[in-house]
């Protein structure tokens, strides 16, 4: 039986969910049955991997988002989710002014430890100043979630609403890194140094990086995101620390994460932040794109008209990388999504190119004439 929410959300509430692997799923389905008794709501969704909310639940929610990926690519094709194309270190701000409305908050949070002490198991990201600013929040206790350790605690009497489940989180879709990956990731791997501290991007490819560092010490993470990749290494020595703001794999993450101290989840608000960024020496951000231009322009948003990625949290990383001592950013994709010109809209300027790197080899496009550029990248790609 599903909760009843109707008594805590009201007719045109903004609402937040918590995102990919963290979707409330029980709380998830609750709201979409329930969205009559409370129309004109506006539910603000990040990655989407549940599929919960689908384009005809458009009839009472307005739906927006930050991003395409997963089912929110469905929504946004049917023309029933409005993009916030903004930076993601720039979300708490919104969502502390209410431009991204959150009266009421649905997070999955894990089971209490011996004090008494909820965790937010799978995700801290930008909850924390919706948490914050909300009228009320709702809290989904999944047994099957870690306690981790994250920046914010509860306690029951924290919540407005608590519902208990045991259902398996929300994760990506399955996918295996091939020959291309691991020949990009080899590539990639030649520009991280030892010490270094590392940012991954969403994607196979950020985390196929991972397996092509097996030789490298003193690394650490400061990144928006871990996967599964990151594993092996934490566990061989070879990566110390991971600041993230939320876990996205499978259970060899989520198992490896319980309750380790290794590993702390921030808000966005500190892991986006400029000055923190600005501390960090030899400052590696590994992400990936849709598709970039032979001068070093990135579209990270739309494909064939369709938009499924994210302005995200790309541009904020690259641009610190750029500006740390001993720092690059690494920009992977396969060698045919060099275009000689962008389909899409431009997520991160010529201006913030680093290294572009195919399953072809690397074009370091830093300090590079646009002539020059444009010869570096035609050597990596299909054109």
């Amino acid at each position: 039986m599903l909760p009843d929410l109707t008594g805590i959300i009201r007719a045109g509430d903004g609402i937040i969910l918590g995102q990919a692997c963290a979707e409330p799923q029980t709380l998830s389905e609750a709201l979409v049955a329930q969205r009559a008794a409370f129309s004109g709501a506006r539910l603000f969704l990040g990655v989407n991997y549940a599929g919960i909310v689908r384009p005809e639940h458009a009839d009472h929610l307005r739906l927006s988002a930050y991003c395409g990926a997963g089912h929110n690519r469905a929504l946004a094709d049917a023309g029933v989710l409005d993009i916030h194309p903004h930076p993601y270190s720039k979300l708490g701000s919104l969502i502390r002014k209410k431009t991204i409305s959150g009266d009421v908050v649905l997070i999955q949070v894990s089971p209490p430890n011996a004090r008494g002490e909820y965790s937010m198991g799978l995700a801290v990201d930008y909850l924390p100043p919706a948490i914050e600013t909300a009228r009320a929040v709702i809290a989904e206790v999944n047994d099957r979630v870690p306690w981790t350790h994250t920046e914010k605690l509860f306690r029951k009497e924290d919540f407005a609403l608590v519902v208990e489940s045991s259902r398996e989180p929300a994760t990506p879709p399955a996918a295996r890194a091939g020959e291309t990956e691991a020949a990009i990731a080899r590539h990639a791997a030649a520009f991280i140094p030892d010490g270094a501290t590392l940012e991954f991007g969403l994607g196979i490819r950020p985390d196929a990086v991972c397996a092509a560092l097996s030789g490298r010490k003193g690394l650490k993470i400061h990144s928006g995101t871990i996967g599964d990749g990151v594993v092996d290494l934490m566990r061989g020595g070879i990566i110390g620390e991971a600041v993230c703001g939320q876990l996205i794999g499978t259970h060899r993450l989520f198992d490896f994460a319980r309750d380790n101290p290794a590993i702390r989840m921030r808000s966005t608000e500190y892991t986006h932040d400029p000055r923190v960024l600005a501390s960090l020496q030899r400052f590696v951000a590994i992400n990936s794109a849709v598709e970039v231009d032979l001068t070093g322009q990135v579209n990270a948003e739309v494909a064939k008209g369709s938009y499924l990625g994210a302005v995200g949290g790309a541009l904020d990383f690259i641009r610190a990388a750029n500006q740390s001592p001993g720092g690059v950013s690494l920009l992977l994709l396969p060698a045919a999504r060099i275009v000689k010109a962008l389909s899409g809209p431009v997520a991160t300027p010529r201006s913030e190119a680093g290294v572009i790197v195919t399953e072809r080899g690397a074009a370091d496009l830093r300090g590079c004439t646009l002539n020059e550029r444009m010869r570096r990248m035609q050597a990596i790609s299909t054109l």
